[in-house]
């Protein structure tokens, strides 16, 4: 299929035409006929799958058929877990609506709020924001959402992750009831269907990838490495590849720094980005990032979310995520737009839980191996926990040696 073949105006199609792209991608595909439609939308729709495009193409086109006059009013409103993926999505609709007479804005945390206020007095008719700016606009009165007919939720499953259940919540009351609305999200678990129980009317179902599933095209690799030589193996790696971007995971902010900096002082240049930062670091940092000026992104899952990074070769699980979801959303960044990528995973005894709940969630064993010089030794911390060591021993009691055994599947690389 052409996009031209998907009923879109002949200014989406020149904006289209000038991004370089002739066929839709399958969550296009799948989503933007029922949303020209006016049928409320869930998708499930996985990072680098273009599902952005996949709601602001039919949105753009339905508004620029009213030609409506007077002062613009919010008639869309796109609701973000973050401020980087907020930035990103609103400029996604100024690339598509180069040649529409339609204006957008973005609002988000972390910078002052004289600046957006402006911009909202003098109205506009798309508005992207994260949902803490949102509300306190709102309650202050200087946003009115009483015209909005199109509201996005998009990365639906991060945004209850970060705890906005109650603020999602809010935001859905103060919206005209009579409204179209389409939820995006990489899974579809049960708090997401909940969710979508409570806010979708008769809503099409679309799925770009098979539920829960990770992106296609990624190289699944496990090392099975102590704890405490994480970092050594991950300047190895780096070192020896020859790598040039690679995004790492940690699983706190201190964490991040202290890899950042470890990486830095051997020679491999690195950032950290994560809560703690700016929104002024944050943005200079990526900026870096995507110039090559900075070889090595490390970040945690919740600043991660929603960065646009293209034909990302390598991401790093330093520490696996304890929620196997978002392992998908992690590995999410590499293999995107038909290129491969690969995915590799630190994991230390006490994680063996967490990646027995990977594979659950995958439904596949992940290759696994240890390298020469890097082989483990370390035993179970019983401070852990039974959830992380049920993989290695079960219940808390000091395992045997054998429990860093992982069958057929552990490898030694020679």
């Amino acid at each position: 299929m052409k996009f031209n073949e998907l009923g879109l105006s002949e200014a989406l199609l020149q904006a289209i035409d000038k991004k370089g792209y002739t066929s839709p991608s399958p969550i296009q595909e799948k989503a933007i006929p029922p949303i020209l439609k006016g049928r409320d939308v869930l998708a499930s729709a996985q990072t680098g799958t273009g599902k952005t495009a996949g709601f602001a193409l039919p949105i753009l086109h339905l508004m620029s058929q009213k030609n409506e006059q007077g002062k613009r009013k919010v008639k869309a409103l796109i609701l973000t877990p973050t401020r980087e993926l907020a930035a990103q999505v609103q400029a996604e609709f100024n690339e598509y609506a180069e040649f529409l007479n339609v204006s957008s804005t973005v609002i988000f945390g972390g910078v002052k709020a004289h600046s957006q206020i402006s911009i909202l007095r003098k109205g506009v008719d798309i508005l992207v924001a994260t949902p803490g700016r949102l509300l306190d606009l709102h309650q202050q009165r200087e946003l009115n959402l009483d015209a909005v007919d199109f509201f996005v939720l998009d990365e639906a499953d991060r945004m209850l992750d970060m705890g906005f259940q109650r603020d999602i919540n809010r935001i859905i009351n103060i919206l005209p009831k009579k409204r179209q609305t389409l939820l995006f999200s990489a899974t579809f678990s049960k708090e997401i269907k909940t969710l979508a129980s409570n806010l979708l009317n008769q809503p099409v179902s679309v799925e770009a990838t098979p539920e829960n599933t990770t992106a296609e095209r990624v190289d699944h690799q496990v090392y099975l490495v102590d704890k405490g030589r994480k970092a050594t193996l991950a300047i190895k790696l780096i070192r020896e590849g020859d790598w040039s971007q690679v995004l790492v995971f940690t699983r706190t902010k201190h964490g991040a720094n202290r890899l950042s900096q470890k990486l830095s002082k051997n020679g491999i240049t690195s950032q950290a980005i994560h809560g703690n930062k700016s929104q002024n670091q944050r943005t200079n940092t990526l900026a870096n990032f995507k110039a090559g000026k900075v070889r090595v992104l490390v970040a945690t899952d919740i600043a991660a979310r929603g960065l646009d990074i293209p034909l990302l070769p390598h991401v790093i699980n330093y520490e696996l995520p304890n929620v196997a979801e978002d392992y998908v959303h992690r590995i999410g960044r590499t293999g995107r737009a038909g290129a491969s990528g690969e995915a590799i995973s630190f994991v230390n005894i006490d994680e063996l839980g967490y990646l027995k709940d990977i594979e659950s969630l995958l439904k596949q064993k992940l290759p696994s191996k240890t390298l020469e010089g890097f082989e483990p030794t370390d035993e179970p911390d019983p401070t852990k926990g039974k959830k992380n060591q049920r993989s290695g021993g079960g219940s808390g009691n000091r395992p045997q040696k054998k429990q860093w055994g992982r069958q057929s599947n552990s490898k030694r690389n020679n």
